[in-house]
């Protein structure tokens, strides 16, 4: 991207180059002074370095720029912090200071991430032991799947960063953050399933041991199956341009396989040893109804509904799902700089309140680099339509450095197509290249395009695969995914509607929808193989309807359990202080739920039942 190639050979440049802070100073009513003019001045000379204190035209800011040299999110944090604190000192009276710019945004963005680690784990600790306590009504039993997690969460963690060091790949604040909440979502969900299965087992055989071993067997190769399935799908973010994104998959893919690998050794360890006890106060005994004998239960009665009119079931679910996707055609994506936080920063509100009296991108000016005639681009440059200013600041005496001041507004559709006609310019001169915030966000929206186009087709092939080879049919798979594709649709659809009413945003991060769709798709898969698997193993002995039947009845309350944990779990990322987690989260959270109670619980049954043995073509079950 023509914006990385910026950063990396900026590098190359004095290091008095690096970075910037602007200062902002504006009065508290009406204009400047004089005597306020002249004491800011005194501040900040005119030199060889810059022109000093600049003074808006109409009187009430000026600002002036201070280069940045440190390197390091620490180092640039401490340095905008001594900065506001000298812009602050002895201000003239009736005037407030404030400090945007590239280096104040950044020290900014680490700053909200202070303490916001601890806080996620809290938050997602709470939610999970708050559930598996409503879910097992038991005060001990939740501890033991509570604690194996949230091991496997730190060591995850630990693995993870180890290997995006190995791997030299890029991350961020939000990298640890998403893999927590997955760790623990995915880890609870595998939990889930075996202590369901250990229970029932327990009700039919004596020995605790023997009873898990067969829970293992019959648990172990659909756990195995989903893990496999979500870390490919997981690995396949490697093929990205975004660096971030493609951190994010190997760190998240390695959390998975660890909460994978706990859930099969560390957890039936753990749960053996206590005993039966460990289920109290419904304490597991031999001869007791296992779940899938059971005719009377919640999901026996909703499966035996379905049962009765499977096409009506089927026809009113693709109803609500296609009608909540028509949300869809109305996103508009792309977030700006100041549009990313959700309580607003002083490096935003400074930047706002210095485009009320300068030129909007005066604060983050786009950066252009060329070994050309540095005084031939810069002339170029500033015949742009919409360009204010383009002027040459550094050089090694190879590459120079234009700074590009644009009057569109940081993040605007005009401010992006000014990038557009700034490279069109300067595209008849070689080696130059436009960078800067701007345009990083227009190489980031065709990134994700791009991304969404290559990823998407590979991760449906990889899910398409898992399923064909783990059912051993051709029929199912293809439904089944399907299935999670029209969830993922009506997910993003709805979830429109809530950024756009209630949550109040504008508009969708351009890297949202490939991230839910990985996540909802590969999660998503977890539950289609728990129930499919469950029925082709029912099929067996009472035939593929039946089967069907028990198997919803058998996992039904698993399912529902581990999906509403899972969501409640996505959810949690909305105490991190990014729009783009919070949206991820209540697209996850919308997708996780409308799977769990809609398309696991009724749409698949149904279609299953109405086509009957079709359903495992080719396979024969039953």
């Amino acid at each position: 991207m023509d914006s990385t190639t910026a950063v990396e050979l900026s590098e190359q440049l004095p290091q008095d180059s690096g970075t910037s802070a602007v200062v902002l100073y504006t009065a508290d009513q009406g204009t400047l002074s004089d005597q306020a003019i002249g004491q800011l001045q005194a501040r900040y000379p005119a030199s060889d370095q810059g022109p000093g204190l600049v003074v808006s035209d109409d009187g009430t800011a000026a600002i002036a720029v201070v280069p940045v040299t440190e390197t390091g999110a620490t180092a640039i944090a401490d340095k905008v912090a001594e900065i506001r604190q000298e812009a602050a000192e002895a201000l003239p009276a009736g005037v407030s200071s404030a400090v945007t710019g590239p280096a104040a945004i950044q020290a900014d963005l680490a700053a909200v991430f202070e303490g916001a680690d601890l806080t996620l784990l809290l938050a997602t600790a709470t939610v999970v032991a708050v559930l598996l306590l409503i879910t097992y009504r038991s005060p001990f039993l939740w501890l033991v799947p509570l604690t194996v997690v949230g091991v496997a969460d730190q060591l995850a963690a630990t693995l993870a960063t180890h290997a995006l060091s190995l791997g030299g790949l890029a991350w961020d604040e939000s990298t640890v953050g998403i893999l927590s909440v997955l760790v623990f979502g995915a880890g609870t969900d595998y939990a889930l399933l075996l202590i369901s299965r250990y229970r029932d087992e327990l009700r039919t055989t004596e020995d605790r041991y023997a009873a898990m071993r067969h829970a293992l067997r019959r648990t172990a190769e659909s756990i195995i199956a989903s893990a496999t399935t979500v870390v490919l799908g997981l690995l396949t973010l490697l093929l990205s341009l975004v660096p971030a994104t493609r951190g994010l998959g190997l760190a998240c893919a390695v959390g998975i396989l660890v909460a994978a690998s706990f859930a099969l050794v560390v957890l039936p360890t753990v749960l053996v040893l206590f005993g039966r006890w460990v289920f109290w106060p419904v304490v597991p005994r031999v001869g007791q109804q296992t779940l899938v004998e059971s005719d009377r239960s919640l999901w026996r009665r909703i499966g035996n509904a379905v049962a009765r009119r499977p096409g009506s079931f089927v026809a009113g679910s693709l109803v609500l799902l296609a009608a909540l996707s028509f949300g869809t055609t109305q996103i508009t994506s792309g977030l700006s700089e100041s549009e990313q936080f959700l309580d607003t920063p002083e490096a935003i509100s400074a930047g706002q309140r210095l485009a009320e009296s300068f030129p909007a991108g005066a604060s983050d000016p786009t950066i252009v680099l060329t070994r050309a005639d540095v005084d031939e681009v810069a002339r170029t440059a500033g015949d742009v339509d919409g360009v204010v200013s383009a002027t040459p600041t550094v050089s090694d005496g190879s590459l120079s450095q234009i700074n590009v001041v644009l009057d569109a507004g940081g993040g605007s559709p005009e401010a992006r197509a000014l990038v557009g006609d700034l490279r069109d310019a300067l595209s008849s001169y070689d080696d130059t290249w436009v960078g800067g915030t701007e345009a990083e966000s227009v190489d980031e929206a065709a990134a994700a395009s791009r991304d969404r186009l290559v990823i998407i087709p590979l991760i449906l092939v990889l899910v398409l695969g898992a399923l064909v080879l783990l059912l051993r049919s051709v029929a199912a798979p293809i439904i089944l995914v399907a299935t999670v594709v029209a969830t993922y649709l009506a997910a993003l659809g709805a979830s429109w509607w809530l950024f756009t009413g209630p949550l109040g945003f504008e508009r969708l991060d351009s890297g949202v929808p490939l991230l839910a769709f990985l996540f909802l798709v590969a999660l998503g898969v977890d539950y289609n193989i728990f129930l499919v698997s469950r029925a082709a193993e029912e099929a067996r002995d009472h035939g593929p309807r039946e089967g069907m039947l028990r198997a919803l009845t058998a996992t039904g309350g698993v399912i529902t359990s581990a999906g509403i944990l899972l969501a409640a779990v996505f959810a949690v990322l909305g105490v991190l202080p990014l729009v783009v987690l919070a949206q991820l989260g209540v697209v996850i959270f919308v997708g996780v739920l409308l799977d769990t109670l809609l398309v696991r619980t009724v749409l698949v049954p149904a279609i299953a039942l109405r086509t009957g043995a079709r359903f495992w073509w080719p396979r024969h079950v039953g």
